[in-house]
């Protein structure tokens, strides 16, 4: 089978390929074409994959190319993960909202806005030439933000796109590790929207087992979730919010911590990247060592402003990964017959009360050679519909944006976000952003 990866040159590409050499089955990926913008980026991430497979007969074999066609073509899967603007986009994404007094955050907020109209014209893109040269791959998408993205990709090619992210999966995973289960023994309730749910129901042998955790205070307390929303706001929800949440939660927190810090994420990351490519760029030997070190070094700090000083991450989770996991379960589920359960972004389809059919919402699924299917689940109730509603109209909002190029539109969706609390804020986060950064200016600009 053939493997397009389109943000091939990213950092988290090698996560995918080890999953991919770790897979032994007859009927697996054995041909990978990295597609990315960016030659060098691609060259330098070519070195740590062959370094991955060397002395490996069976390794798929890889290919790179800056041409989105030719990595496209004849694609079984296809699996997106650009990031437009880059991370310079990105920082520009959480200064200008800081500037403003507002939280400054890669998917959350006004810069999860301005990063979806950015991408929103490139994901349709990418959809219509999926359509037309690979008719038949299923896209599993990573780009964030990964519910809208994702929406926005199935009005060209419906139910064959797929949003994974690997929040939601490390929750339900963790709760069960703490209460000393299988994870893969558990059904869980879980519902929301990308970077916005809530996991209100983890069942084990017939009972729900998510009260006891909930009534323990070291077992809760020793969770990332516990020591995030501290266990008196746990038990008031009596539910365990995605790790997202606190930015709802804790706004001012956040805010004051980001704004504290000397860089924001960010900046630490645009930073430690530049070393890392420039590093690979000289030739050097161990690319794959060094990009594990700078991975483990990412991990550990992601996050910080939510902790304090002295809270480390579990150590699982310091070691990341988990969404090339979902994405290989998925693989394998369609084109072998391999059913599989996980949360993930699809169209709703009723599944959430008080949301169009057609809204991408994030929720457990079956997945089988068919594709997934949303699991019944209990109504989503109280201010988790409320806060559910608001954001998806927002999103929605961003996509027509997108499309349209309308600046009213965009003001709009900034101005409804609960986190933007003033339609003036709404029209200088715009200005702002086209301002800072050319493809979001180029949204409203194209065709004049």
């Amino acid at each position: 089978m053939k493997l397009a990866m389109l943000g091939g040159g990213g950092f988290r590409t090698p996560l995918v390929y080890g999953a991919l050499l770790r897979d032994r089955h007859e009927r697996r990926v054995d041909e990978v074409w990295l597609h990315d913008v960016d030659e060098a980026r691609l060259a330098a991430i070519g070195q740590v994959l062959a370094e991955m497979s060397a002395g490996d007969p069976d390794a798929p074999r890889v290919h790179t190319s800056t041409d989105l066609d030719t990595a496209l073509e004849g694609s079984d899967f296809v699996f997106s993960a650009i990031r437009v603007g880059g991370l310079e986009g990105r920082t520009a994404d959480e200064r200008v909202a800081l500037d403003l007094g507002l939280l400054g955050q890669e998917t959350t907020g006004p810069g999860g806005l301005a990063y979806g109209l950015r991408t929103v014209p490139v994901a349709l893109h990418v959809a219509e030439r999926v359509a037309a040269v690979a008719p038949d791959a299923w896209v599993i998408n990573f780009t964030n933000p990964a519910g809208m993205i994702t929406e926005a990709m199935q009005s060209v090619l419906h139910d064959r796109v797929v949003g994974i992210c690997d929040s939601p999966i490390g929750l339900a995973r963790r709760a069960a590790v703490t209460l000393g289960i299988d994870p893969a023994r558990t059904t869980i309730d879980y519902v929301g929207l990308n970077h916005l749910g809530w996991l209100r129901g983890l069942h084990h042998e017939g009972r729900d087992v998510l009260p006891d955790l909930l009534a323990d205070d070291a077992a809760l307390g020793s969770m990332e979730e516990g020591q995030l929303f501290g266990l008196d706001w746990v038990r008031t929800l009596g539910v365990v919010p995605n790790e997202y949440l606190y930015y709802y939660y804790f706004t001012r927190d956040a805010v004051r911590s980001i704004t504290a810090a000397p860089q924001t994420r960010g900046e630490y990351l645009l930073e430690q990247q530049q070393g890392f490519y420039a590093s690979l760029g000289s030739g050097r030997t161990g690319a794959l060592a060094e990009w594990d070190r700078v991975r483990m070094e990412r991990n550990a700090t992601y996050m910080q402003e939510a902790r304090g000083e002295d809270e480390e991450r579990d150590e699982a989770d310091v070691q990341g990964g988990g969404y090339e996991g979902v994405a290989l379960a998925i693989m394998a589920a369609i084109s072998r017959g391999e059913p599989a359960e996980l949360i993930l972004n699809v169209r709703g389809r009723g599944t959430v009360p008080g949301l169009p059919d057609d809204a991408v919402v994030e929720v457990p699924c079956t997945v089988d050679a068919s594709g997934p299917r949303p699991h019944p689940l209990p109504p989503l109730t109280g201010h988790p519909l409320g806060l559910v509603e608001q954001v998806k109209a927002v999103e929605r909002l961003v996509i027509a944006a997108a499309r349209t190029g309308s600046p009213e539109q965009a003001v709009e969706a900034f101005a409804l976000h609960p986190l933007v609390d003033s339609v003036t804020v709404a029209r200088e986060l715009l200005a702002g952003y086209r301002a800072r950064i050319p493809a979001v200016d180029a949204v409203f600009t194209r065709g004049r």
